[in-house]
């Protein structure tokens, strides 16, 4: 079986998910999400400053060998 991730922009689909899981159709795995970070927020703060000093290092770099 496939798994989907889709994104409600009406109730009216709510209530279609539902009754197609009453009808054994299809089966609801998760029903809320949560509010979503920007990826910025997620992982601030996650890299030591020494290492992201590298890593913006690095890909500055390639960036400039990219242009070139």
């Amino acid at each position: 079986m496939d798994t989907m991730l889709i994104q409600l922009t009406n109730q009216k689909a709510f209530r279609l998910l539902h009754e197609l899981e009453e009808l054994k159709l299809i089966k609801v795995l998760k029903q809320n999400f949560g509010s979503a970070k920007n990826l910025s927020d997620k992982y601030a703060g996650k890299l030591p400053s020494d290492v992201a000093e590298e890593l913006q290092k690095y890909v500055s770099q390639s960036r400039e060998e990219w242009e070139k």
